[in-house]
């Protein structure tokens, strides 16, 4: 793979589009009609198809699903890596900074459906749904220009996450909206580190990778336990852990058996 990571400046607009055309909903303008609407029809669908979305944007399912790249394409792992810090720098600031009460503070809880455990506080945004945008944004800018398009299901599963929030009970369709804007600034922001990384760290002798391959195996405890988003979803956190697991033990043959094989 190329190492073509160039995002043309006027795509730069579109987080900031994003923001800009949702106001509306993180003003709450239509708040909470619109929440309980939503929230009431998705619950039509089956709580697991919920939560193992929701999973998705929970960092430990991440590197459960992003496992394979490992063996695949360990560029594409760095990439989601690299948005990693600006994705964790937004959700701490946001949830620091903006007091905003949960749908389940707000609205008649007898009036919707809500998955898991009952949360009330810090709000904006929402923290899953940022971090959906920041790897599917990472992943899709970090492929070749003429590539990408093919791509664009990444932002459509990474919108499926944030529908899940909404689903589940605990954001309001404003908090998923600047999820979504600022995980898409995060990916395109770590897409200037992973330009700056040298094609070494992406080799399967390289000992960086080899601590990415270590977290990636650290990921297949908390998948195997039952304690995290939901309990409904530890059908989908066994199959990522066993995904994990089986990418671990590839890399480790590539890079202990054939440490010289260049992987891009």
């Amino acid at each position: 793979m190329t190492r073509t990571t160039t995002i043309a400046a006027g795509v730069w607009v579109f987080p900031f589009l994003l923001l800009a055309l949702s106001t509306p909903l993180w003003l709450h303008t239509y708040e909470p009609a619109m929440f309980v609407y939503l929230n009431t029809r998705f619950a039509a669908l089956p709580s697991l198809v919920w939560a193992g979305l929701s999973l998705l944007g929970n960092a430990w399912g991440v590197l459960g699903i992003t496992a394979p790249l490992l063996v695949l394409a360990p560029r594409l792992l760095w990439a989601w890596l690299c948005a990693a810090p600006f994705a964790i720098l937004f959700t701490r600031l946001g949830k620091g900074l903006i007091v905003s009460p949960r749908p389940a503070a707000v609205v008649d809880n007898a009036q919707i459906f809500i998955l898991g455990e009952r949360l009330e506080l810090v709000s904006m945004p929402s923290g899953h749904t940022l971090t959906a945008f920041a790897v599917a944004s990472g992943i899709y800018f970090a492929l070749p220009a003429a590539r990408r398009l093919r791509h664009g299901w990444l932002f459509v599963l990474a919108a499926a996450v944030g529908l899940s929030r909404i689903a589940v009970g605990a954001h309001w369709p404003g908090d998923v909206a600047v999820g979504a804007s600022l995980g898409l600034l995060s990916g395109m922001l770590g897409n200037g580190l992973l330009a700056r990384m040298a094609e070494k760290h992406w080799q399967p002798c390289a000992w960086s990778l080899r601590l990415v391959a270590l977290l990636v195996l650290g990921a297949a405890y908390p998948l195997l336990d039952s304690g995290l988003d939901f309990a409904e979803a530890l059908p989908v956190q066994r199959v990522l852990a066993l995904v994990a697991l089986g990418s671990v033990a590839v890399f480790a043959w590539n890079s202990w058996a054939r440490p010289h094989k260049l992987r891009s």
